[in-house]
């Protein structure tokens, strides 16, 4: 189920239920919940499938907000979305001209940078190695929506009420850390805390990290849920990445379209230089 961001060379950088007041003539009064009732991992998974965002093609136009070691930065942008395909994004600074376009594929990423003359082509491995992490096109999908992960959900899940929220989490954390720690492969194996509106049941909170980077961790915050085409979408998303350097990017969407057919341009000009 449910990494990633990490301090994409600046071209991935882009890339509760409510306490309702009622008020009249006498005193406001708050309206109290009732406590949630217990529910299981399985049933919670379920749920978590059945609400979350269900797509072929996406389409939105977001601004976002770039910290990173006291630095900070504004820009706005567009993404496109062909699901479990490609992700296209166009990185858009203040100016209104466009700055970066990047493509990335299930094999590929691609960057052209428009402010220096350069472009950038290489694979998965290639980025990884230069992050310190182990991203791939379902990590990055899942976060940039508020979905679940598509391709961890071998192992069990613990189910718990936390904060007024549902909670699932990654169950029996020291066997999968032995069998990473002796296996003479490489697995791929995420640990994972997820939160879950108990009215909606949309991805409110969720944290993942690898059992082989326990240094690094990815954490996204999602709100301001707008309806989508009869499904909710987060309008607003918070990614923290924590490493060596704490990153923490801040968007907000606006313009969103579901199975839209989309275009993804994607030329490299003849004169630009590739980024060694």
């Amino acid at each position: 189920m449910m990494f990633y961001f990490l301090r994409l060379p600046r071209f991935l950088l882009l890339l509760l239920a409510p306490l309702f007041i009622i008020g009249s003539c006498t005193p406001a009064r708050k309206i109290m919940k009732a406590p949630l009732r217990e529910e299981g991992a399985e049933y919670l998974i379920s749920k978590l499938k059945e609400k979350e965002l269900k797509f072929d093609w996406f389409s939105a136009k977001f601004s976002a907000d770039y910290s990173n070691r006291g630095n900070k930065n504004s820009f706005s942008g567009q993404i496109r979305i062909r699901k479990d395909s490609l992700i296209w994004i166009s990185l858009t600074p203040m100016l209104g001209i466009e700055a970066m376009r990047l493509m990335i594929s299930q094999d590929s990423v691609k960057m052209i940078n428009r402010l220096n003359n350069t472009y950038f082509t290489g694979d998965y491995e290639y980025v990884n190695r230069f992050l310190n992490t182990n991203i791939d096109f379902d990590l990055l999908q899942a976060f940039l929506l508020g979905n679940d992960l598509q391709f961890y959900e071998d192992g069990t899940f613990r189910a718990s009420i936390d904060n007024g929220e549902y909670k699932l989490a990654t169950g029996e954390r020291g066997k999968l850390k032995k069998f990473v720690h002796n296996s003479q492969e490489n697995p791929k194996i995420l640990i994972q805390n997820i939160w879950l509106d108990p009215v909606t049941f949309r991805i409110t909170h969720a944290d993942v990290k690898e059992i082989r980077s326990d240094n690094v961790k990815l954490e996204s915050t999602y709100s301001a849920f707008e309806s989508l085409d009869d499904q909710l979408f987060p309008g607003k998303m918070t990614y923290t990445i924590w490493a060596d350097n704490t990153i923490k990017v801040k968007a907000d969407f606006s313009r969103m379209t579901l199975n839209n057919p989309l275009q993804f341009p994607f030329k490299i000009p003849a004169s630009y230089q590739p980024v060694r």
